[in-house]
């Protein structure tokens, strides 16, 4: 709240310049994270659209692959440019980046000019998730934080739900290519609410050259660990010659990147981050979180056919459980939050409910001979549990890493915990994938899959924040602002 004058006098009900700009910041930062989320899902059901009209056959999976990949790499990169230039610069230029990548969507050609295009604008999408995480760690304080999460969870909701629905009427009516059309508009609006009230350049820092060696490694690294997670042969055959050649140049990117960190003088994702242990524990628990409950996503479904008998219709309407659980979980976070903002608890939580979650789906192909009302509980239950682990897990750290970072270096953090949450999705769906192949069956290795999902989920309670590790909320920072009630 906008502190009184010395002499008591109440808050105008009028919104001053100020707190108007940061209502319209705010705003921008969530249409700019609602295109970006959105964008990662509404294309599926218009593949078949796609493929039809620019005749590419089964490559059209290359399309949601490489937006995917781009936004993964590309995240702590935006991340350090952040804590260099100001967020304010970095999200209008990410904005620049996703809309000429959806105007090129939009008018391709052929399919290898539409990949180009996705590429292009899964670089611009990482820029408005990252800038937009770090950049309300700068402008709210942790109780704001908290009381605004319901808008978050509106923007993730709606990105989720209508993503497929809205790709399928639009492939279906005006055509696929309005898909990326409406971008444009939102990006417009996006950029004159962000005109004002976003943190601006910090600062004067010591002129250093940015981290370019890190970035490219970091770049390799990351696009050959989703590479493996995203393709199914190489997910499915990690012993064969290409998938070896692939885990062995990650390898020694990794190894790379590494000693180039140490060495930068200002590096992509600095060590000394790390050497914080509530953010180090943070960036950790996210990772496995990221290899367990991202990392399985393709393999529930296979589950709770196996578990239920369900068709694929009603299978489904099943999985609607994991979307309501992560709703449920996240909405109770941002109203109970408030009187107990101990996050640290809140992640615990989490983590407990998605080794229960994912245990519970670890019994489910042991039951298809099991009546069909205990089965489907199960998997209902299971899957409630696992949704509700994977918003609430993310909401918790994050907001501890927002609240731990320094501020100068919380774009740097802000991408390193994105980074390690995607990184470990593509492991997890890489390693999973491996499991399913070598396991004696299909219901053995769905089994497997997920126990071995759930052991990741324990160890990352293991390593997770304590309570010392979360210290009370901090004073306003630079920019912090907070509006009247």
């Amino acid at each position: 709240m906008h502190a009184s004058s010395s002499g008591g006098t109440a808050v105008p009900s009028r919104p001053s310049r100020s707190s108007r700009a940061t209502r319209f910041a705010f705003a921008a930062l969530l249409a700019g994270m609602f295109m970006a989320q959105l964008d990662g899902n509404v294309v599926v059901a218009a593949l078949p659209a796609m493929a039809a009209d620019l005749r590419s056959g089964g490559a059209i999976a290359a399309v949601t692959a490489v937006y995917l990949l781009t936004v993964t790499v590309s995240t702590p990169v935006h991340g350090k440019l952040g804590d260099l230039l100001g967020r304010r610069a970095v999200f209008h230029g990410a904005l620049l980046i996703f809309a000429a990548g959806s105007l090129a969507c939009a008018l391709a050609p052929s399919l290898p000019a539409l990949i180009a295009a996705r590429a292009v604008q899964g670089v611009g999408g990482g820029g408005l998730v990252v800038t937009a995480i770090s950049a309300l760690a700068q402008m709210f304080t942790r109780e704001e934080l908290i009381r605004r999460q319901g808008y978050l969870i509106g923007v993730m909701a709606l990105s989720s739900l209508a993503g497929p629905p809205l790709g399928g009427l639009l492939a279906a009516g005006p055509g696929w290519r309005w898909i990326f059309t409406i971008n444009l508009p939102l990006c417009a609006v996006a950029a004159l609410l962000a005109l004002r009230g976003l943190p601006g350049r910090p600062p004067e820092r010591a002129r250093t050259p940015f981290d370019l060696a890190g970035a490219l490694l970091v770049a390799a690294v990351g696009g050959g660990t989703v590479a493996l997670g995203a393709s199914e042969s190489l997910a499915r055959s990690p012993l064969g010659a290409g998938a070896g050649a692939v885990v062995a140049a990650v390898a020694v990117c990794a190894v790379l990147f590494v000693r180039t960190e140490r060495r930068a003088a200002e590096p992509l994702i600095p060590p000394s981050l790390f050497a914080d242990r509530g953010l180090a524990r943070s960036i950790v628990a996210t990772g496995l979180a990221g290899v367990a409950l991202f990392g399985t996503f393709a393999f529930v479904p296979m589950a709770v056919q196996e578990g239920t008998g369900a068709d694929g219709g009603r299978t489904g309407l099943l999985l609607l459980a994991l979307t309501g659980g992560q709703l449920a979980a996240t909405s109770a976070f941002s109203v109970l939050a408030r009187r107990r903002p101990a996050v640290t608890g809140w992640g615990r939580l989490a983590l407990v409910m998605g080794v229960a979650g994912t245990a519970a789906l670890a019994l489910l192909p042991a039951l298809h001979q099991a009546p069909r009302p205990l089965s489907v509980a199960i998997a209902v239950l299971g899957m409630a549990l696992a949704g509700g682990a994977l918003g609430l897990s993310m909401q918790a750290y994050t907001l501890i890493a927002q609240g731990r970072a320094r501020p100068e270096q919380i774009g740097a953090a802000m991408g390193t915990l994105t980074f390690a949450r995607q990184l470990g999705g593509s492991l997890g769906t890489a390693a999973f994938g491996w499991i399913l192949l070598v396991a004696p069956g299909t219901r053995a290795g769905l089994t497997l899959v997920l126990a071995t999902a759930a052991a990741c989920l324990l160890a990352a309670l293991l390593v997770s924040p304590r309570t010392e590790d979360d210290p009370a909320p901090r004073p306003s920072r630079d920019v912090r602002v907070q509006e009247p009630s």
